[in-house]
């Protein structure tokens, strides 16, 4: 007897369930459309021929069970808003510190100590050229660094074109050109190293902006350090 009641609670919300799709074109449909629905089926049903007392009921529950998961998404929507405050909150508080993140610019100050350069290496390389450009594109610097081990490499710029004369301030692209011993390349990873000036988040994610000209997400940023020291 259960198992017929269970069967026939099946087939009805079932019918139900077609019902809906053929009549919202396969959307997804809201508490309100889903109750206006209901009731029509009732207004409009055949007086002689009541609605089936397990159909309704098959009815109701997935009513109660469209409730449950329409609270559900509004309590997540809701802690995903509170977590993005948080994170933008955090993100926020790297004004002003230095941050290190993948990218090919660097900032030099122009008062000859130069500048640091850091790129990484997925393998070894047998050629590593370092190449500096000024931001008209000029090449004012080629360092050929040889042979490269795998991993990290991090060497100082002395702020000097391939002439000797000391290069102004202001934001230099670095490109880093590494070939295997076959000739064939290497792709580095480079980083890059500023002052966090701003935070944007016009794009739908956070982005730091640098105080080197270099723009960048977030998911990009490699590690924070202390604020540099005050002259």
């Amino acid at each position: 007897m259960t198992s017929a009641i269970d069967n026939n609670s099946g087939a009805a919300a079932s019918a139900f369930s077609q019902s809906l799709t053929a009549q919202t074109g396969g959307q997804a449909m809201g508490r309100d459309a889903f109750l206006k629905l209901l009731v029509a089926q009732l207004k409009h049903q055949d007086p002689l021929k009541p609605q089936d007392n397990t159909q309704f009921v098959a009815e109701l529950a997935q009513f109660s069970s469209l409730e449950q998961t329409m609270g559900i998404n509004e309590r997540l929507d809701l802690l995903s808003a509170q977590s993005r405050g948080l994170q933008n909150a955090e993100v926020v508080s790297l004004v002003g510190k230095q941050a290190t993140v993948k990218g090919s610019k660097l900032t030099m100050d122009g008062s000859g100590a130069g500048a640091a350069v850091s790129f990484t290496l997925p393998s070894e390389s047998a050629s590593t050229i370092v190449t500096i450009r000024d931001q008209s594109g000029r090449t004012v610097k080629t360092m050929d660094l040889g042979e490269r081990a795998e991993g990290n490499t991090r060497i100082q710029w002395d702020g000097k074109s391939d002439a000797g004369q000391v290069q102004p301030a202001g934001t230099y692209a670095v490109e880093v050109k590494a070939e295997t011993a076959d000739g064939a390349p290497i792709a580095a990873s480079q980083e890059t190293t500023g002052t966090v000036t701003a935070v944007s988040f016009d794009k739908g994610y956070p982005v730091l902006h640098l105080s080197n000209g270099a723009d960048v997400p977030v998911s990009d940023l490699l590690r924070v350090d202390s604020p540099p020291p005050t002259p």
